[in-house]
């Protein structure tokens, strides 16, 4: 899954992006180019998960983070940016919550208006013409076109109505129709609202006000606080943390956030050699979730032993959820459920 940081000039994308890869990618400041790097998604169940498995190594999940160019004012540049956007699957829409003297105060209501209109825009320029292309192929016997023509006629009245394409239902062929165009405004959004460090709980009125625009998940946080703690060793991050009040980087409410609205969720593996997170589809059929370790597991699928992540902080080991008679055996149409800590037996 590729996640697209977008927002406004100035705003703090790269900055919270290095927070993201740790530093770990070279960023060219003022590029047109977007920066790309692969981010860990800090979970504190897994670190929990491995003080009760000892293991060898703790490897979390990860996602690619595309940190995209600030969204400008228009012209050659904004359509630069645009398609960009259009290649990622999810997005995180950060939104500036501070005053800044040489960009003014933070006026988060404006700039997610600016940017859900760009968008908006942008995907009524490729509705229109898609649209024109449809009509034609299904003037003859072309049933595909004439699905796709469906599609983007029911797109087309969304957008001339000013909604975004996400906001309404679509079954797995229409989404798979929409895919395939790019559409901005069926992409998940993560609202962030980017505070300063003298507030890094969020409770100032702009972050109040990225919080209500959302749709019932944003995420608060400084990212130059959370690029501070990610170049840290780890006693030094911890230090920092707790000096600050905090308990962890707000980087796992990140990854948390985006999980919930791109409707995924995280299984876990442990055992002596790794403790490992997996993240799926959230429901995902246990032997789909098994062909992301690996296909041959999916292939050869015979049943998952699990019991929830929770259980083992309760009972404290594998061996004591066996005797309390909660380690479930699951079969093929087990739909797995976020936080599992499985096991599957296979045969190939």
């Amino acid at each position: 899954m590729d996640c697209g940081l977008i927002g406004r000039l100035g705003v703090g994308k790269t900055t919270l992006f290095q927070a993201l890869t740790a530093h770990k990618v070279p960023v060219t400041p003022g590029s047109m180019k977007p920066n790309m790097g692969i981010a860990d998604i800090t979970d504190v169940r897994l670190d929990r998960i491995a003080e009760f498995v000892p293991t060898q190594k703790v490897i979390p999940a990860t996602v690619r983070v595309v940190d995209i160019p600030g969204v400008p004012g228009g012209g050659d540049t904004l359509g630069q940016v645009l398609a960009h956007i259009r290649t990622v699957d999810a997005l995180a829409h950060v939104v500036r919550c501070w005053d800044d003297p040489g960009l003014g105060p933070a006026d988060p209501a404006s700039d997610i208006e600016a940017m859900d209109s760009e968008l908006l825009l942008s995907d009524l320029v490729v509705v229109e013409g898609a649209i024109d292309k449809a009509s034609r192929a299904a003037r003859g016997q072309d049933v595909d076109a004439k699905q796709r023509l469906a599609v983007l006629t029911k797109a087309d009245a969304l957008l001339q109505e000013g909604e975004a394409l996400r906001s309404a239902h679509w079954d797995d062929t229409e989404e798979a129709v929409l895919r395939s165009y790019g559409f901005m405004t069926a992409k998940p959004v993560l609202l962030v609202a980017n505070v300063s460090e003298d507030d890094i709980g969020g409770r100032c009125a702009a972050a109040a006000i990225v919080r209500d625009a959302s749709s019932g998940t944003s995420v608060e946080l400084c990212a130059m606080v959370e690029s501070e703690v990610a170049e840290l060793e780890a006693a030094d991050r911890v230090e920092m943390l707790e000096s600050m009040g905090l308990v962890q980087p707000a980087i796992g409410a990140l990854a948390a956030g985006m999980n919930e609205v791109l409707g995924l969720s995280t299984f876990y593996t442990a055992g002596d050699k790794e403790v490992r997170a997996w993240v799926i589809p959230a429901h995902c059929p246990a032997p789909e979730a098994a062909g992301v370790i690996h296909s041959d597991i999916q292939r050869g699928f015979i049943r998952a032993e699990c019991f929830a992540c929770d259980e083992l902080f309760e009972f404290g080991s594998e061996k004591s959820i066996k005797e309390a008679g909660r380690l479930r055996s699951e079969g093929k149409g087990y739909a797995m459920q976020d936080g599992d800590v499985v096991h599957f037996l296979f045969n190939v």
